[in-house]
């Protein structure tokens, strides 16, 4: 496989954190490339309200990219019930955000003692987003069971939710839990990895209705680019390895996977 980047295919990254220090040298180099491989949208997560603003200095500067607001869940130490009004305020205020989160729950990294203010965040964030008709991306890591117990309670109890498991890398088996549900299922870098064969298992049972790639950019850059800065024009290549996994045209996946993030967060394609 060469380690040039692909010619452009249109498609959407969705899940990318560029204000992160990582691209404050070439943001303009970096958005040049991803122009260039047909990267048409990008879905920019949030990690806590407070770098929120950041986000929207960087749609300002870049109208392909669209917002979300949120706590993750690795940062569910610093929540409180008011933190829900902010979020929420947030939300509303600017008409580029499209989702709320990432949310969720990470069993693997947490502090033991935040594990129920991570459940208190998650709960209160799917409610922001059903209230305001926002997509919701999951944050789900070695958490499979109690995240879907709550996604399918709060689905019950309070209405549909437009949810994203993002950076999947589940088992097939959780894999088959969260499509029933009608959760999207986004794949990353990781699916190109050499030791990810669970990973592209799992690939093979999402509908190509529920399908997406990102690259949670500047983390998991995929083969060849392991270990390096990731960056959105590397979607590519998560796309190119899930097309030939699948065994459809590159053009298809695009095409379906654009879609999809087109329905999933209300995006307006070019």
């Amino acid at each position: 496989m060469s380690t040039a980047v692909l010619p452009a295919a249109p498609l959407v990254d969705t899940h990318v954190h560029l204000n992160y220090p990582d691209f404050a040298a070439d943001l303009p180099q970096v958005a040049e490339r991803w122009r260039q491989t047909g990267i048409r949208r990008l879905v920019h997560s949030c990690v806590t309200p407070a770098e929120f603003p950041q986000l929207q200095a960087i749609a300002d500067q870049y109208p392909e990219v669209f917002l979300s607001v949120g706590l993750h869940p690795l940062e569910a130490g610093q929540w409180q019930p008011d933190l829900a009004e902010k979020i929420t305020h947030l939300a509303a205020s600017d008409e580029r955000v499209v989702a709320i989160g990432e949310t969720g729950l990470d069993f693997y990294k947490s502090n033991p003692a935040d594990i129920e203010r991570q459940k208190e965040s998650f709960w209160a964030q799917i409610a922001i987003a059903q209230a305001q008709d926002l997509a919701l991306i999951v944050h789900c890591r070695e958490a499979a069971a109690a995240t879907y117990a709550i996604l399918k309670e709060a689905m019950a109890t309070g209405g549909p939710v437009r949810a994203v498991m993002h950076c999947w890398s589940g088992s097939p088996e959780e894999t088959r839990l969260f499509v029933e549900l009608g959760c999207f299922i986004s794949f990353s870098g990781i699916v190109t990895f050499k030791n990810a064969e669970t990973v592209r298992r799992s690939a093979l049972e999402v509908p190509l209705s529920q399908l997406l790639v990102e690259t949670d950019c500047p983390f998991l850059a995929p083969t060849p680019f392991r270990g390096k800065r990731n960056e959105p024009a590397y979607v590519q290549r998560v796309a190119q390895t899930l097309a030939e996994l699948l065994g459809i045209p590159p053009e298809k996946l695009a095409e379906e996977t654009s879609q999809n993030a087109a329905r999933l967060f209300r995006l307006p394609l070019p």
